[in-house]
């Protein structure tokens, strides 16, 4: 059998590598081993801030909401309660977007929410304590 020289796909490898570390520092862009590390790291962090960025906006839209919410007399809460007792399907991305570049489409939603909000009842134990 003949013999395999593996020189050739080695250093492809590792100039692939240290280019992929392009941009770090010290030796985590130079030195092959620590570079191996770090872009391994880097591709896992990447991975895993794919998924947590969509719960961040997520968060980032409902405190913007909230927000613009507070600011006509309602809560979070009970606005995402009147806009679904409402019918209206919007989500909060678009909702966001309105609180803070249409405020005019929003004050019309916050009355649509208003509307559609049921009043609170007396509670339940209240009869029950006057009994």
């Amino acid at each position: 059998m003949a013999r395999v020289k593996r020189a050739v796909n080695a250093h492809k490898k590792r100039r692939e590598t240290l280019e992929r570390a392009a941009g770090y520092r010290g030796q985590r862009s130079r030195l092959y081993r620590k570079a191996k590390e770090q872009v391994s790291h880097s591709l896992m962090y990447s991975y895993r801030d794919r998924r947590a960025r969509k719960g961040d906006f997520r968060r980032l839209w409902i405190q913007r909401i909230n927000a613009a919410a507070r600011a006509h007399g309602m809560t979070y809460n009970r606005f995402i309660q009147g806009l679904r007792l409402a019918g209206v399907e919007v989500d909060r991305k678009i909702l966001a977007d309105l609180a803070v570049n249409d405020n005019a489409a929003f004050v019309t939603l916050v009355e649509v929410a208003k509307a559609n909000v049921p009043t609170p009842s007396a509670p339940a134990n209240a009869e029950k304590a006057s009994a």
